[in-house]
């Protein structure tokens, strides 16, 4: 019997693994997809000169290469896992299939921010430079969490309090980015307009490595909590019973969400579906294991955005539609399809 299990329990480790392993082989093709596709129409051999052999490249095909698309594309991949284990952890700490960082007003915030540099801009510019925009998006963003914090504080941290603080915080901001977008000046409103349609084209290898630093970092931070999180998904009281601090845990895990998607939407702006989308996917492949429900989850979140990418340059012929508008047409109805469709557990 006991050897019974053990086979059973090694054989649905290794499907596992093997959903783990296709999700990094949809993200590597992805990636490559996503390099290979553009405007200027470059032929595979100038971007394969490009790529590995520089010196025989020709200068536009290296500056196109390793200045626009290749931190485009590693931008769409690391914001997307992001974005993807942002979702995956706010569902859990929550214990709700329906939450993700854009539900507890996190994006808001971040839209708030950005649209009040834009606006106040000519005076902050010196201040502040070429990176005003995402600075006070990442500011606001954090202000957001804190927020959140102190109220659900009042209410011993649960996520039922954790998830009303966020809704209405969610509307403030929409209150005030609208107020905003009334008083602005016409360039100023296109400007905000576009910023939270969310785009890549801002990508450079600057902010790509700060992504993928945070990535870096945060995901082995989560993964030592996997069990913790897995028992939180039983129930608060039956967490403590196992030993889990249920209230230190759900701040830890959400400090870390809040660092998560700060970094991803003030640099890219406003993308939404990816933390529904991407979590969902992986809960319908492996269930409620966080030591592969939160890898996948960024798997998923980082194929979606880098396919969405692919798609915007595929769609718009010689320009590059803002993803924001990619993940919408995709992500809205593929979502309601897992909501509505006949699904299996495949785990």
């Amino acid at each position: 019997m006991h050897t019974a299990v053990l086979y059973d329990y090694k054989k649905m480790t290794r499907r596992r693994l093997m959903k783990l392993a296709g999700g990094l082989s949809v993200c590597a093709i992805s990636l490559i997809c996503d390099i290979m596709i553009g405007p200027s129409r470059m032929k595979p051999v100038e971007l394969f000169n490009a790529l590995f052999n520089p010196d025989s490249a020709s200068v536009s095909a290296s500056v196109i290469v390793w200045t626009l698309r290749l931190p485009q594309a590693l931008m769409a991949i690391g914001v997307g896992a992001a974005l993807g284990l942002a979702g995956a952890g706010m569902q859990t700490i929550l214990n709700n299939a329906l939450a993700s960082p854009y539900t507890l007003g996190i994006s808001s915030g971040a839209g708030f921010g950005a649209a009040l540099a834009i606006v106040f801009g000519a005076s902050l510019t010196s201040a502040f430079g070429a990176y005003i925009i995402p600075v006070f998006a990442f500011s606001f963003s954090i202000l957001t969490c804190t927020a959140i914090y102190f109220l659900a504080r009042s209410r011993n941290l649960s996520s039922e309090t954790m998830l009303l603080s966020g809704i209405g915080i969610s509307f403030l901001f929409q209150s005030l980015q609208s107020l905003l977008q009334y008083i602005s000046t016409p360039e100023a409103l296109q400007s905000i307009v576009f910023w939270l349609f969310g785009s890549l084209s801002k990508a450079n290898w600057f902010t790509v490595g700060l992504i993928y630093c945070v990535l870096g970092i945060i995901i082995p931070v989560l993964m030592l909590d996997a069990w913790k999180l897995t028992a939180l998904k039983l129930g608060d009281e039956k967490a403590r019973t196992l030993g889990v601090n249920v209230e230190r845990l759900r701040v830890k895990v959400f400090i870390l969400i809040s660092l998560l998607t700060s970094g991803a939407v003030s640099f890219v702006g406003v993308i939404g579906f990816i933390g529904l989308v991407g979590p969902h996917v992986a809960r319908i492949l492996v269930g409620e294991d966080q030591r592969f429900f939160i890898p996948l989850s960024a798997v998923f979140g980082a194929a979606i955005l880098s396919l969405a990418s692919v798609a915007s340059k595929l769609i718009s012929h010689g320009a590059m539609m803002p993803i924001g508008i990619i993940m919408g047409l995709i992500g809205v109805p593929f979502y309601f399809s897992l909501i509505l469709g006949k699904r299996h557990k495949l785990s």
